[in-house]
């Protein structure tokens, strides 16, 4: 049972990772204000979806990644 869980928290991690470098990078400032307005214009539409997606997929990773982590604490522990 510990070798599983270990492993479900290895793969999840891993997921996790991936999850949130794939996310764009937040912009800041008066450069980010700019660039926001262009991509307005542009219509990037389907990038903000997709930022979305990531967003709760990251949400739910990390809160089995948490839960998990307790399990592997309680189980070792």
């Amino acid at each position: 049972m510990e070798l599983v869980v270990k492993i479900l928290l290895v793969v999840v991690s891993l997921g996790l990772i991936t999850v949130v470098l794939l996310q764009s990078g937040r912009s800041a400032g008066l450069a980010g204000a700019i660039g926001g307005g262009a991509e307005q214009i542009m219509g990037k539409q389907k990038a903000r979806g997709i930022d979305a997606l990531l967003g709760k997929i990251t949400t739910v990773l990390a809160v089995v990644f948490i839960l998990l982590s307790v399990t592997v604490a309680y189980i070792v522990g």
